[in-house]
């Protein structure tokens, strides 16, 4: 089965509501229990400007009910969301 991984990207000028969400997002990532790889992407000044969460779910329409529910998309900090199967092969 594959893992799904979701590439976030923030819209601009959206650090505050990131920020404001953080912890509501980390632990809504510790109460479901199905993020195998996750963490920000960083803009050239090192600040967070999006996020790679990999999840371990049955199917992609799961994947997808996981973003939507993510406390950061209920913010309305996300410009888009790429959702991917992906196959771990090296890690």
């Amino acid at each position: 089965m594959p893992l799904y991984a979701l590439i976030c990207r923030d819209k601009p000028g959206h650090l505050d509501t990131r920020t404001a969400n953080r912890q509501a997002h980390l632990d809504y990532v510790a109460k479901t229990g199905v993020v195998t790889l996750a963490g920000p992407f960083l803009d050239d000044a090192g600040a967070m400007c999006g996020s790679l969460v990999v999840i371990d779910v049955a199917d992609k329409a799961a994947a997808e009910g996981w973003a939507a529910n993510d406390p950061y998309a209920r913010a309305g900090l996300f410009e888009d969301v790429t959702i991917q199967a992906w196959k771990r092969v090296v890690g």
